[in-house]
């Protein structure tokens, strides 16, 4: 018997209320599907979510179910950069997660269908449905288009610091503003929201090939129909999300992520959905994948193209194609099938075919946006997990867009207690080559972890100091972020982490290729490892925790419970 039967058995009030709401007596014995999105007014990548829903839910219905919308609106992070409202937004991935659970906990239901497109949203939905573990399937809400010359929303980084210093003008600087986001859909490059959106795919809880599609073609909307037949079968089957998302799944992702030199961002939101499933994630495990898995997608910010042109390369399939030695194929996908079975069906059904069409347009082929495993871009994958004095714990780069000057660095510190303070000091001239800008109690239990955004494009930006300047920061980043961004250094700086203790002039040891970030010397002058532990013993005695940033509210809450960066950020 169907979970939503044996509801109505114990809770007699559900029929007539259901009844109310303009259910028959026959919707009540059909199997009973939950339509979970973050639709909503808030942003592209979520105000045209409702059109998939409806599609979806018409699919149940003609197929023989019934199905209830509920919605958990998220943020953009976009329009939250640049002032304090960037430190809701991993707050929001826990509150998100946590409606969804009391959505589907409520009223337990026989599957779910999860729409979502970006940063937040997507992990949230993954972290609830994982909590839920009820047969599901995800909908990616598909990415914008690119606008005039394939102009991107991660370039107006870039523009607004070009316009700060007058290298553009504000003319100028407001025409690339009217026209980076042509549509709805996730920001076209391979940031976190086109990351997750990948991930999902990867994880086997989306339909194979559906992930990153143009939010504007007509198979977005097919494949929100095929996922309301789907969801019944998997009602049908009882093929849970524990039973997809296994340590040989997280595995999988993994590689993908390397291939597609994916956001630093999904140290946070992997390890949280994995958490839900009680998985050990481990984040050097998640640099020992990427030292074996190659690099191989040609998309912004690390490559030359928008994000859709991923799709048009045969999107996730295609990347396993390359990766496929590196894969375990026997994994089960919400298809009901192993990936193996799923990637074989591709290559006979046109879906190869479909996608190169609009490549053609373009006189590019597949090659062109996804390189071959046997000549990659770079024969590693594009994070890498530090480690040394500086964070005992861990720290993330995103190495595949250094500088190579940058992988081996002494840099002199220059400590900041918030951004501002530190962008600032970058746009009116402060920074010098060489110097390392930390940036600190930006952590979760500092501010909520915002994303330091504009400070690394306001370096990235500069040709003095885009390949000799560093930043180092106990926050996070963008999934736009190019250059030398050093982020989630753990312990963090509210916590008494080392990073808390840097004082103006110390020598900072940066050593990508041996996974190394030290404190080596005080006032320019390089010291022994055992004088450095005696200085920075001296220093923690003397330091005291600032008084928490939010007394109230859920970002009090979540700076009281919110795990280490490096285990994922979330609530405990």
């Amino acid at each position: 018997m169907l979970i939503s039967q044996k509801l109505r058995q114990l809770a007699p009030e559900l029929d007539p209320l259901r009844i109310g709401m303009g259910w028959t007596v026959k919707d009540l014995e059909k199997p009973q599907i939950m339509l979970e999105s973050t639709y909503g007014d808030s942003h592209p990548g979520s105000a045209h979510l409702n059109e998939l829903v409806l599609a979806c839910e018409k699919s149940i219905a003609q197929n023989g179910g019934k199905a209830s919308k509920f919605y958990a609106t998220d943020i953009c992070d976009g329009q939250a950069q640049g002032h304090d409202g960037i430190n809701f937004s991993l707050a929001s991935r826990e509150i998100i997660a946590s409606l969804i659970e009391i959505h589907g906990s409520a009223t337990p239901f026989d599957a779910g269908v999860f729409f979502a497109s970006c940063d937040k949203g997507l992990p949230a939905n993954l972290c609830g449905l994982a909590r839920l573990d009820m047969p599901a399937i995800v909908v990616t809400g598909g990415v914008m288009n690119a606008g005039p010359n394939l102009l991107t929303l991660e370039q107006i980084g870039t523009f607004s610091a070009q316009c700060k210093r007058g290298e553009i003008t504000e003319e100028k600087f407001t025409q690339y503003k009217h026209s980076a986001c042509p549509s709805c859909g996730a920001c076209s490059f391979m940031g976190t929201a086109s990351t997750m959106q990948v991930m999902a795919e990867a994880l086997g809880m989306a339909l194979p090939g559906s992930a990153l599609m143009p939010a504007t073609s007509k198979e977005l909307k097919d494949f929100a129909v095929q996922a309301g037949k789907q969801a019944l079968e998997l009602a049908k089957l009882g093929l849970r999300p524990s039973q997809i998302m296994t340590k040989e799944t997280f595995y999988n992702a993994m590689v993908v992520h390397a291939a597609i030199a994916g956001s630093s961002n999904s140290l946070l939101h992997i390890p949280a959905i994995a958490h839900q499933l009680g998985i050990e994630f481990d984040a050097d495990e998640f640099d020992r994948v990427h030292r074996k898995s190659p690099y191989l997608l040609n998309i912004r910010p690390s490559g030359k193209w928008p994000a859709e042109f991923f799709f048009y390369a045969g999107g996730v399939p295609a990347i396993m194609e390359e990766i496929k030695p590196l894969l375990n194929l026997d994994v089960m996908t919400v298809t009901g099938k192993k990936l193996g079975d799923n990637l074989e069906e591709l290559k006979h059904n046109g879906f190869y075919e479909q996608c190169h069409k609009y490549l053609e347009k373009y006189n590019l082929k597949q090659s062109d946006i996804i390189a071959p495993a046997s000549k990659p871009i770079s024969a590693a994958g594009a994070i890498a997990i530090l480690k040394g004095n500086l964070a005992p714990d861990g720290a993330v780069v995103k190495h595949s867009a250094l500088p190579k000057e940058m992988r081996i660095v002494e840099l002199s510190a220059r400590p900041f207690d918030s951004e501002e303070d530190a962008i600032d000091a970058v746009l009116t001239g402060k920074i010098k080559a060489g110097d390392a800008v930390i940036i600190r109690y930006e952590g979760p239990k500092g501010s909520g972890m915002p994303e330091m955004f504009y400070t690394t494009e306001a370096i990235a930006s500069d040709p003095k100091l885009s390949s000799t300047v560093a930043l180092i920061t106990d926050g996070r980043f963008s999934g736009a972020t190019r250059g030398p961004a050093i982020g989630h250094v753990s312990p963090e700086a509210q916590d008494g982490g080392a990073i808390a203790l840097i004082e103006e002039s110390d020598i900072i040891e940066i050593n990508v290729d041996e996974r190394k970030i030290n404190i080596i010397g005080v006032k320019g002058k390089k010291l022994s490892s055992a004088e450095i532990e005696k200085i920075l013993s001296d220093r923690k005695k003397k330091w005291k925790p600032k008084p928490p940033k939010y007394a109230k509210g859920v970002l009090s809450l979540y700076s009281k419970t919110a795990v280490s960066p490096m285990k994922g950020g979330y609530m405990q």
